[in-house]
């Protein structure tokens, strides 16, 4: 089969799984954007794999159809993955209008090579804990998050501009795609709405299931224990630390 029938083949397969029609801006992107750059034998670091932590291609769809960004929005992505869905936005809003941050150098530079290989190659992808954001090019229009949170950290929620919106997947274990949006009025009348205080959920998907955002020095490999963390990291600078005849040597007569 030729690239054009299998492009086909599949976004007649995730509408099914779906359940309706995509969106055209996202079916647009899905049609144009060059899949093999993104594609890796591991699942966990796939677009598509069975691994139920990764973004599977019917999660990237809700999440960026709830997202509704436009030509010329300004666009954050937490969580760069394999570059997959920061191009998909890039085809959308425009290659120098989206940025991306993950806190996982490896993935950074997974990112980055993708997505320059795809024709990508303006996108901003920094590495940076997710839960600051990328405050240098703030305000941002939208904001998506892929890994999971009870709700946006605070340093995000300051980073959207006025009208904005944001993405993520709500709650532990299976989650549910979020999109939220500021409200005055969500903060004089508190209720059953799980959004943080001054926004409410405008739109809700499901389900989905994504690894929790990590803070710094819990990406794969470092110690996730913040008290083990602290004292190996307080023995290693005393490791270091110069004593005794191992400093530098006084040169008194200069100094008299």
């Amino acid at each position: 089969m030729d690239d054009a029938s299998l492009r086909a083949d599949m976004i007649e397969g995730l509408e099914h799984q779906i359940g309706e029609p995509i969106e055209p801006p996202v079916l647009t992107a899905l049609q144009r954007v060059p899949r093999d750059p993104f594609v890796d034998d591991s699942p966990r670091n796939g677009v598509d794999g069975d691994d139920p932590h990764s973004l599977s291609l019917p999660t990237l769809v809700r999440l960026i159809t709830a997202l509704d960004a436009e030509e010329g929005d300004s666009v954050l992505v937490v969580g760069a993955g394999v570059g997959y869905s920061v191009a998909m936005l890039a085809e959308i809003a425009g290659a120098r209008r989206v940025h991306a941050v993950d806190i996982d150098r490896s993935a950074v530079h997974a990112a980055r090579s993708n997505l320059d290989a795809a024709g990508y190659g303006a996108v901003l992808v920094d590495r940076a804990d997710g839960a600051d954001g990328l405050p240098a090019y703030a305000p941002y229009d939208r904001i998506l998050l892929e890994t999971a949170v009870v709700e946006p950290p605070r340093s995000l929620r300051e980073q959207l501009a006025s009208g904005g919106r944001i993405v993520y997947p709500r709650g532990a274990g299976v989650q549910t795609v979020a999109a939220i949006e500021p409200s005055p009025a969500a903060d004089s009348a508190p209720g059953e709405d799980p959004a943080p205080a001054g926004f409410e959920t405008v739109e809700t998907h499901g389900p989905a299931r994504l690894q929790p955002m990590l803070v710094d020095g819990e990406q794969p490999g470092a110690e996730r224990n913040r008290t083990r963390r602290e004292d190996a990291e307080r023995a290693e600078r005393g490791r270091q630390r110069r004593h005794g005849w191992e400093q530098d040597w006084i040169d008194w007569d200069e100094r008299l």
